[in-house]
């Protein structure tokens, strides 16, 4: 499975051009290399797509398998993907600028999602319930129909994976926009889906404008759910357009995440947790631990540690071995990213270590930023409470446990945090009074297939990667049979004969 010079839509099992013959192109943001054009969708497209997933789902068998069936193509799904996994390493790592290694733990983790969901698949069942004597109730999951999916840049195919392998494990039919800097395994994966036999209009993909097309998703009759990671404000901007039509809704959105380190922590192991929950992928996560809130008393020692390791990343070609940071999406995250920085030292931040674009002839082309330690900050600081999304970490200090946890929930965001202490009880002490939707315990690894994921507050609702998030793709059905031995007759009209017979039951 080579990269293409061109994508078309993937709609209704077809490759099919814009409706108006407009493409745009993809590059690589480690060269400024153009990779691949791609078509680019507008509102009639969304409209065919809608309707090829509508009458997939209202005709077509998809819904109608059983789970078993369904669970054999998600199993096939993933066989695929691990047979084309170089390639779609290759390609995630050509189109979004992350290193090789992060890229084969993301493609891996999206390869189990769809093994996990086809165990789900099967489990999807309904209860029976205790009802009154002579009635009989019984519930049933069924799909909840057409889901538009809107997906990331910072991980493309993982994050197709967490929304698409439950929509099909429910039953659902899916229209999926993958970001327009990132769409190559989107594509990949839509042929892998064909190829392991899911019917076609299922799953189609179309990339396009965000500005334009994913409102119009939302927005759209023909779809009955909508599924969205990304930032805070487009959360809001889709609850809003959904309400239209009372859409079900999933958000997974920005985060400011809190690293707590306590002076019983073992530091070394704190240390290498805290660089890599905020540079691991470049800093580009929405549950990057961005705010490090330090123990005071071991503060000067832990930064030192911190400080010298953070020198040692290496910053280069995402294909190169032993590079720990890629380069970032885009020219413009690039400003943002930087602009942010120097926000941090116009508020009174000081600069610890990085804080610029590297320098030398291989950063010339593409998008940098060396990983960035900012000290002297204060939690109502702009750098405290906006998320940055790029490798900047703001570092406070704190005097004890009451304190931190105040600072920790001083923030609109509610998606990952982290403790770090060797008294157990604190750490749970300390996770359960934390809003948020992730608490990590002396590790920075926040997601596994089958531990729920997702926020608090401003972070978002409902839960992604766990078998609850089958509920987010499926209705309860309620069934009421009446069982008894006499016919109910509730506002008793009926014959005389009939009506000696009825009181009597």
């Amino acid at each position: 499975m080579r990269i293409k010079q061109h994508y078309p839509l993937f709609i209704n099992g077809q490759y099919v051009e814009s409706s108006n013959g407009e493409v745009f192109e993809t590059v690589n943001p480690a060269t400024e290399e153009v990779i691949a054009t791609v078509a680019k969708a507008t509102k009639e497209d969304v409209d065919h797509a809608v309707e090829a997933a509508r009458t997939a789902f209202e005709s077509g068998k998809w819904p109608k398998m059983t789970g078993a069936k369904r669970a054999r193509l998600l199993n096939q799904i993933a066989n695929l993907m691990r047979e084309r996994f170089d390639d779609l390493v290759y390609a995630e790592v050509l189109n979004s600028g992350k290193t090789v290694d992060a890229a084969k733990g993301q493609i891996m983790q999206a390869i189990e999602d769809f093994e996990f969901y086809a165990a789900a698949a099967i489990t999807l069942q309904g209860d029976v319930n205790q009802v009154p004597n002579g009635f009989f109730n019984y519930t049933v999951k069924e799909p909840v129909g057409v889901c538009g999916q809107i997906i990331p840049w910072n991980y493309p195919l993982m994050m197709a994976a967490w929304k698409l392998a439950p929509a099909l494990a429910a039953g659902c039919t899916v229209v999926l926009k993958p970001a327009s800097y990132t769409p190559i395994t989107a594509y990949m994966l839509a042929e892998i889906c064909q190829e392991a036999g899911v019917p076609d209009g299922v799953v189609n993909v179309i990339a396009g404008s965000g500005s334009e097309i994913g409102p119009y998703m939302t927005e759209h009759p023909g779809i009955d759910k909508v599924a969205f990671t990304g930032e805070t404000e487009t959360g809001k901007d889709i609850m809003r357009r959904a309400s239209e039509t009372l859409k079900r809704v999933t958000l997974e959105l920005g985060g400011k995440s809190p690293n707590i380190v306590f002076d019983d922590c073992d530091i070394e192991a704190a240390v290498n947790g805290s660089l890599y929950g905020i540079f691991y992928n470049t800093g580009q996560s929405c549950e990057a631990r961005s705010r490090l809130f330090v123990h005071e008393n071991i503060y000067d020692e832990f930064m030192e540690k911190l400080i010298e390791k953070a020198s040692r990343i290496r910053v280069g070609n995402p294909f190169e071995k032993g590079v720990h940071m890629g380069a970032v999406i885009s020219r413009s995250h690039q400003q943002v990213i930087d602009s942010y920085v120097k926000l941090a030292v116009e508020e009174g931040g000081e600069i610890l270590y990085g804080g610029k674009i590297p320098e030398g002839e291989e950063f010339a082309k593409g998008y940098w930023y060396m990983p960035t330690i900012i000290g002297n900050v204060r939690n109502d600081m702009r750098v405290a409470q906006e998320e940055i999304f790029g490798p900047v970490v703001v570092v406070m200090k704190f005097h004890d446990e009451e304190e931190v946890i105040e600072l920790a929930n001083d923030t609109i965001f509610g998606l990952g945090s982290a403790v770090w202490t060797k008294d157990h009880g604190k750490a749970h002490r300390v996770a359960a009074r934390i809003r948020a939707g992730i608490v990590m315990i002396n590790s920075p690894i926040s997601a596994f297939p089958g531990t729920p994921f997702g926020g608090y507050k401003q972070s978002g609702f409902g839960r992604e990667l766990a078998l609850e998030t089958l509920n987010l793709y499926t209705e309860t059905k309620s069934i009421v049979s009446y069982i008894g031995a006499k016919p109910l007759n509730l506002f008793g009209i009926c014959s005389r004969r009939q009506r000696r017979w009825t009181l009597g039951w």
